[in-house]
């Protein structure tokens, strides 16, 4: 827990956020981090942008779904040339550590500096994509930068299902240059980007009395990195979920596992951080399961060495809890959960070292009807491949007797090798910068894919300053990226 006040806290970081260069641009992201945003809750920021726009006596419209947009006209000289649509997601990731208090309905985000890079107090930062909205307002309140006319978007509920992208209105946008500000790595601008699917799995399980004289644990797994299921899934780091289910299974085939509660991980595009579960063994295997488990633990710290050092399992004794799940359903769901696939499926054959198709295990939760809901996730930059590893994932629980659904899912973004908006971005970067840009396609979901559906004609880009460890309370913003960032929006739109 923070000794010191949120009021207190936010009075120190405000000093130092607003501080940092450029000023008008970290005065609006510190101003962005006060709105509560969470995915599907975007109420409170919605009206935070129309009372800017209304403020800055800007045409400012909402469509049906809650995406905001805010026109500003071109500055003497720039009349004739083309509209430039910036845009970004208002929503974010709300992910805390399991010792934060933090509530993301109504507490502000607790953004502090730490030598290069921006942090938050025990949660995400919301930089992903705090930092392209921030970016659009900083542009949209300066009276002293030169640009053609401007259509600043803000969707909504980018983050689980991009339902703002899909239900954008297609009379909404006039422009046909888009340059979407949700990418994470300085100097990488992307052309291209994988579709996505969901894939959700439901066990009915039957609540039975937990027989007595056994031994009761809480099997805790935590300490992992976690991270975004697209832009991380590469780096090969730990699944919470996965690794707890792993024990539990090997448990399982030496013993009479029982288990009470299992939950682990938490939003569709996060790699499981955390998990655990309320288990029982006989008493008289209690040294043996400990035994087990410190074997267990050295061989998986052995495994995560390089990608997830700081693994950790434990198990810690509890009282007797009053129920447990059924015995066929326990052995159906550990079995599954086992044999779900996990990570990388497949790497691009047409780009190098970019990821092809993945899949991630999210969320195992317990829910109040006596079901267990497990939660997973499937990219791929091939549709065909998309269906294909979402299938396979179904197919392992069906045959575990569980049911399993698909969601609508969201289409990928073709590359376009000879995109202009890209190319004149890309040259700019290596004018201002004398460093070689990277045009590349992305593995992680973007809102671009959809626009293209209702904006065929868009010429479209995605750009963004070095981010690290979103999706996760470990993640970072990294300062001069911003302010190498801002030069390149700036200086584009001036000589576009």
């Amino acid at each position: 827990m923070y000794l010191c006040s949120r009021k207190t806290l936010n009075t120190l970081i405000n000093m130092q956020i607003t501080e940092l260069e450029p000023k008008r641009l970290w005065k609006q992201f510190y101003d962005i981090c006060q709105v509560p945003r969470p995915s599907k809750k975007e109420a409170k920021m919605i009206a935070f942008l129309q009372q800017f726009g209304a403020s800055h006596n800007l045409d400012t419209q909402t469509d049906a779904a809650g995406n905001v947009l805010i026109r500003k006209p071109a500055t003497p000289g720039y009349e004739g040339k083309p509209t430039i649509i910036l845009q970004s997601h208002m929503d974010m990731v709300c992910e805390k550590n399991s010792d934060c208090d933090h509530n993301f309905d109504t507490d502000p985000i607790q953004a502090y500096v730490d030598g290069e890079w921006v942090k938050a107090k025990g949660t995400t930062l919301g930089g992903d994509d705090g930092i392209g909205c921030a970016t659009e307002l900083a542009i949209l309140a300066s009276d002293d930068l030169k640009h053609p006319a401007l259509e600043c978007l803000f969707t909504v509920d980018e983050e689980t299902g991009l339902t703002g992208a899909f239900a954008l209105d297609p009379n909404l946008l006039k422009g046909k240059l888009l340059i979407n500000l949700d990418s994470e790595d300085d100097g990488q601008f992307f052309i291209g980007c994988a579709g996505g699917i969901d894939t959700t799995v439901t066990f009915d399980y039957k609540q039975e009395k937990m027989p007595e004289g056994l031994f009761y644990f809480e099997l805790k797994v935590n300490g992992l990195k976690g991270g975004h299921s697209g832009g991380d899934i590469h780096l090969y780091r730990g699944n919470a979920n996965k690794v707890l289910n792993r024990f539990m299974w090997q448990t399982m085939k030496a013993t009479d596992l029982k288990v009470s509660e299992i939950s682990g991980g938490n939003l569709r595009n996060a790699i499981a951080r955390e998990a655990r579960a309320i288990c029982a063994v006989p008493m008289d295997y209690k040294h043996t399961l400990v035994a087990e488990l410190n074997k267990f633990q050295a061989a998986i710290k052995g495994e995560f060495s390089i990608a997830d050092p700081d693994v950790n399992i434990e198990i810690n004794s509890v009282e007797r809890p009053a129920t447990m799940i059924d015995a066929d359903t326990t052995r159906r769901m550990i079995n599954a959960l086992y044999g779900c696939p996990h990570g990388v499926i497949r790497m691009s054959d047409e780009l190098k070292g970019i990821v092809e198709t993945s899949t991630n295990l999210a969320a195992v939760k317990m829910q109040e009807n006596n079901q267990i809901l497990v939660t997973t996730s499937q990219r791929s930059l091939t549709d065909s491949s998309k269906r294909d590893i979402a299938n396979m994932v179904e197919t392992v629980f069906t045959l575990s007797g569980a049911k399993a659904t698909h969601g609508d899912g969201y289409p990928g973004w073709k590359p376009n090798p000879s995109s202009k908006i890209a190319n004149a971005l890309a040259e700019t970067y290596k004018k201002l910068f004398n460093k070689e840009p990277q045009i590349l396609a992305i593995h992680a979901g973007l809102e671009c894919g959809l626009f293209l559906e209702k904006y065929p004609n868009l010429d479209m880009v995605s750009v963004g300053p070095t981010m690290v460890g979103v999706h996760s309370p470990d993640e970072k913003l990294h300062i001069p990226a911003v302010q190498d960032f801002w030069k390149l929006i700036v200086y584009t739109l001036e000589n576009i």
